[in-house]
């Protein structure tokens, strides 16, 4: 018998709250613990794999090239997105944005200077791996379609899975007309670092507004 709409939305329902309460479970330590474990994982993922794949590490360095694409289609590209999303974060339903509580609690008692880091270690640890590795060799369609899958705590919201998957078309389209890691992982970093203080300073009004009230 075919699932009905009714099966499917109690479906995402019980997973996006199993994933809250999860997230609410853990200590920040466990929380930061797994963050950066998840990055080692990438980014051992791709040193493995390019070991294996390039031929010389020439053609894998020949990659990063330090010219303006890195403030125009990185930086520009990151800061565009999100504007955009920061558009549509104000007029849409925050249910569109409901990830669980994950992004909050990532971000939310973090320094600036942590933020900092952990956007940069995102950055290059994914864009080596998903970029660097696996689309130059496998394809954009396949790189883009594993990025998605990767970003596993977003499947319980359909809005956000379009929004990962459109995010990991630009970025490839963007590494398809460069063919330079350095712009995508700057662009990756902006997106990160910016959103990433954007959640930070969100959680922080929310708390003084409950203070006051």
């Amino acid at each position: 018998m075919g699932r009905t709409a009714l099966q499917n939305a109690a479906e995402r329902l019980l997973m996006k709250s199993k994933q809250k309460d999860l997230v609410m479970q853990i200590t920040d330590r466990e929380l930061t613990f797994h963050l950066y474990a998840t990055q080692i994982v990438l980014l051992t993922s791709a040193i493995i794999l390019g070991i294996f794949l390039y031929d010389d590490i020439s053609t894998f360095i020949n990659q990063f090239v330090w010219n303006r694409q890195i403030l125009v289609y990185g930086a520009g590209s990151g800061m565009a997105i999100v504007l955009l999303d920061l558009l549509f974060m104000k007029v849409l339903p925050k249910k569109y944005y409901d990830d669980g509580g994950i992004n909050e609690r990532i971000f939310r008692n973090r320094s600036v200077m942590h933020i900092f880091f952990l956007a940069a270690v995102i950055s290059v640890c994914e864009e080596l791996l998903f970029r660097g590795v696996i689309q130059y060799h496998f394809g954009f369609i396949t790189a883009t379609v594993i990025f998605a899958v990767v970003h596993i705590r977003y499947w319980g919201n359909w809005f956000l899975v379009i929004n990962i998957v459109l995010l990991s078309t630009w970025i490839g389209l963007v590494y398809e007309w460069t063919a330079n890691l350095a712009v995508t992982m700057v662009m990756h970093f902006v997106i990160d670092f910016l959103l990433g203080l954007t959640i930070k300073y969100q959680a922080e009004n929310q708390e003084k507004r409950r203070d006051v009230l």
